[in-house]
Formats: structure tokens, C-alpha cells, sequence
């Protein structure tokens, strides 16, 4: 069995082959690594499995390496990392791991090579092969995981039911690698995720939530989706998106299965973009309509306002799936907020204050904003589909066309809240957010030019209107402020 390795991976490995010899243990290298390498991908991550203590071994290899790489030990569970020459190296000791009914944390103990890799989540993971001085010796495959890397499979070295309950995290990585290589899940594997799914509940919501990124990650995340769909997992972590699913049909009319739009979406953005945030308004971005559903006589199925109310759910799901509740969660609820207004714009002569004021609330997004727009054309019409997108092809030009003369795009007021407290010598009040607002409706309506002379001279309008006298001095700090 010959793999392609690089030099510096062919002489790490045979440092661990001569060390593990000198100590008297076995040594393998295991899991994604070989996997990898037996598809023919490279992986800069390298699992080494020792049958004894893979902390000394990783101690003993770092001090063979000339720039002696510092190794970092997780004591409570046997294993040490360090890094060199662009590799992550793994040094683990052959155990069992089990979780017990309700713990988050697994049981740890010593075991043998057999006992390491009947807990190997799948068999195409538990292939490896022996270290020797000269490089890779015996290549050890105890559950047919070459045959299912060869046809695409993935399933469990032993019983489903006995390696989900070790770590029910597997069954995410299940789908997620099924995902990834685009493998099918055996049918009773499948069966074992079904029978076990509600065992995901005591798994972190941060173990989940990094299932969730690499899938999202893959090239058509709808093959996960659907996967945890079917399985029964969705629900447990993100039951909105499974709310999507269904059809409701009144009086003869129904709508389409939002579900499987939202996946349609997902994929024609995954298409262009590989922005995980903006993968993840396209999720998210219809995730309301079940909450805005109605049925009326005149129109048929409405979801009214389910921009906003879904742009209102995308915190406390970004706090549930301990996603960052900085910039990314602010990102995806403006997605949400935002995705109808270029619709909008598509279906009539756009204004040109339509146009500054989408470019106002968008900013430095309005290009990633378009992208997620025209991703939720699905219509089965391709002539409808061509003249949708032919309209944002249009919206895209008056937007360059408005941002060229209005440097609306990322815009800050021309007359700051500062300026308008010296001008009329008052202190932070309601009024100064009256001017401030005026100022900014008067431009973004193309009533006065994005120009300091012309929003100086509304200010003092404006404030000669609610009762406020400007400081003898005033045009001083028009010529200060320029």
C-alpha cells in the first residue's frame, strides 16, 4: 500500500518509527491523516497512535527535531501536540473512551490498538499503518475501511448504537463527512443516527457548533442539511430551520416549502461565495415565515415583515450556537433585514433616493447584499429567472451610477452632533438628533447635495424652526469644520 508523502512528513514519520522502536512501543499513524492521504488530499494534521504512553513518546520525538518544538500535554487525556515544519502532530496513546448517560465529558482509559480502534467514530477513519525507522510498515484495516473509502461509505467500525453513544457527536461528524467527500451514509448507520439522535443533547453546543461550520464550509451545504433533516438531529439544535419545512394548502392555493427554497439559496450563494457568514444569512435569511404566516382572502399566503422579525431571531441563535455575537451576528441580521429592499428595487423604475438609501443601510456590504438577492431566485421559470436577474443587473448599475455622484457607500454626516452643540451652544439633546436626522433625510431624498455648505446651511434652518439661536460666531465654525 504506497501513499505519497512529502519529505518532511516522510522524515517525521520515520523519527516516530526510530523513537517508538528505541522505547519499546508500537507506533501507528491513524484517522483523517491516512484517510486523507489514501484519497490522494494533503492534511497537515497528523494523528500518531502509540500503544503506551504517547505523552513521552511526543516528548522524546520533540527532543530528536533541531528546533525542539514546544509540546503542549492534555494530561486528562493522554495525548500531546506539538508543531514543526508546517505540521500539527498528535501523539495520543491507544484508550477507550465512552461517555456515561448524561455527561458531556468522556470516560477515558488505557487500552490496546484494538480496543483505540473499535472507538473510531468510522471505519475510514480507522485505517493506519505502522511506524517503522525506514517509514510506514503494516498497514492495519480490521473493519474494511479501505473497500468503503473506495466505495464511498461511511460507517461504523462496530455497532451504530455503541459508537453513538461513546461520543453522539459522531453523528454530526457523520453527516458532515458525508458532506465533505460526498460519501453515503450506510443504511444502518443512518438507522443509528435515527435511533440516537436525541443523544446529541449532551454534547456542548461548542462541539456542535463546529460540526455545523465545516458543513456549512462544504461545497453544497444542502447535502448536510437534508442529512440532519432526515436524521432527526436538526430539531435539537437549530429548530427553526427545521420549522421551514412543510406545505399548507387553502382553498387550492399553497405555498412553496420554504425548507427546501432556504437550501436551494444556501447552495446557489455557497456557489459564488465562500463567505461563512454570508452562508449563514442564507440560512437564516427567511427563517420568520413561520411565525409570519397568514392566509388572506386577497392575496393568498402572506409572510409580512418576516425580514425583520427573522433579523429579531438571529441573536439569540448565534447566542445558542455560541456562534460570535460581534461583527458576524451583526453581519447576518443586517442579511436578513435587508434581503427584500433590492427585490423591491428590481420591480419598478428604482428612485434615486430608493438607491442612497439602500447604499446608506447596506455600507460596505451592499455588494454581499446583491450576492444573497440573487441567490433567492429559484423560481422553476427560467424566464423569469433571466428577467429577475437582468432587473439587478440593472439595480447594480444605478447603484455605481448614485454611489459615483453621492458617496452615499459607507456615508458619515457632513455636519457632526458636536458641530450643531457648538453652533447653537447647547448641550446632548433631542434636538441635536432632530437637526441630525433632518440633515440626513434631506440628503438621502436628493433634497440638498452630500456637501458640508449645504447641510451647514440646513442646520441652521432646521434649528430656526424648533426655537434654537445660533452663537454670533457661527460662520467661524463653518470655516473651522471644512
Amino acid at each position: 500500500m504506497n501513499i505519497k508523502l512529502s519529505k518532511k512528513e516522510k522524515e517525521l514519520l520515520q523519527l516516530v518509527g526510530r523513537v517508538s522502536s528505541e522505547l519499546g512501543v508500537s507506533a501507528y499513524v491513524v484517522g483523517g491523516y491516512v484517510r486523507d492521504k489514501l484519497l490522494g488530499k494533503t492534511c497537515k494534521d497528523i494523528d500518531i497512535l502509540c500503544v503506551g504512553d504517547g505523552i513521552q513518546l511526543a516528548n522524546e520525538v520533540s527532543a530528536r527535531i533541531e528546533e525542539r518544538p514546544k509540546v503542549t500535554v492534555f494530561k486528562r487525556f493522554g495525548t500531546a501536540m506539538l508543531q514543526t515544519n508546517g505540521l500539527e502532530v498528535e501523539f495520543v496513546g491507544a484508550r477507550k473512551e465512552s461517555y456515561s448517560k448524561d455527561s458531556r465529558k468522556p470516560i477515558v482509559k488505557p487500552g490496546t490498538l484494538q480496543d483505540d480502534l473499535n472507538r473510531r467514530d468510522f471505519t475510514v477513519n480507522a485505517l493506519a499503518f505502522k511506524l517503522r525507522a525506514d517509514g510506514l510498515g503494516e498497514f492495519v484495516d480490521k473493519f474494511g475501511g479501505m473497500k468503503d473509502l473506495e466505495d464511498g461509505i461511511i460507517r461504523t467500525p462496530v455497532e451504530p448504537a455503541a459508537t453513538f453513544s461513546d461520543d453522539p457527536l459522531r453523528m454530526l461528524r457523520a453527516v458532515r463527512f458525508a458532506n465533505q467527500l460526498n460519501f453515503e451514509i450506510s443504511e444502518k448507520t443512518l438507522a443509528g443516527i435515527v435511533k440516537s439522535a436525541s443523544r446529541i443533547r449532551i454534547i456542548s453546543m461548542e462541539r456542535v457548533k463546529e460540526e455545523m461550520q465545516k458543513i456549512m464550509a462544504c461545497g453544497k451545504p444542502s447535502i448536510g442539511f437534508k442529512l440532519l433533516d432526515s436524521t432527526g438531529l436538526l430539531p435539537y439544535f437549530l429548530p427553526e430551520i427545521s420549522k421551514l419545512k412543510g406545505v399548507d394548502k387553502r382553498k387550492g392555493i399553497s405555498h412553496k416549502d420554504n425548507f427546501y427554497h432556504t437550501l436551494e439559496v444556501l447552495d446557489r450563494l455557497s456557489d459564488k461565495s465562500s463567505d461563512i457568514w454570508l452562508r449563514w444569512a442564507a440560512l437564516l435569511h427567511d427563517v420568520a415565515k413561520p411565525k409570519t404566516k397568514r392566509f388572506e382572502e386577497a392575496h393568498g399566503w402572506t409572510f409580512h415583515g418576516h425580514e425583520m422579525v427573522g433579523a429579531k431571531m438571529v441573536p439569540p441563535i448565534f447566542k445558542r450556537l455560541k456562534l460570535p455575537m460581534g461583527q458576524p451576528m451583526r453581519f447576518v441580521k443586517k442579511m436578513v433585514m435587508l434581503h427584500l429592499r433590492p427585490i423591491a428595487l428590481t420591480k419598478e423604475e428604482a428612485t434615486d433616493s430608493a438607491v442612497r438609501r439602500l447604499l446608506f443601510d447596506a455600507g460596505e456590504d451592499i455588494d454581499s447584499l446583491l450576492l444573497l438577492c440573487e441567490a433567492d431566485i429559484t423560481s422553476k421559470n427560467p424566464e423569469k429567472v433571466k428577467r429577475f436577474l437582468t432587473n439587478y443587473q440593472k439595480v447594480r448599475e444605478r447603484i455605481v451610477e448614485v454611489e459615483e455622484r453621492d458617496k452615499i457607500r459607507n456615508w458619515q454626516p457632513p455636519i457632526s452632533g458636536e458641530l450643531i452643540m457648538k453652533a447653537f451652544d447647547i448641550k446632548p439633546s433631542r434636538n441635536v438628533g432632530i437637526i441630525k436626522d433632518a440633515i440626513r433625510e434631506a440628503i438621502l431624498e436628493g433634497d440638498i447635495p452630500n456637501e458640508f455648505d449645504a447641510a451647514f446651511e440646513l442646520m441652521l434652518q432646521k434649528g430656526s424652526e424648533i426655537g434654537l439661536e445660533p452663537i454670533k460666531k457661527v460662520e467661524a465654525l463653518k470655516e473651522q469644520d471644512q
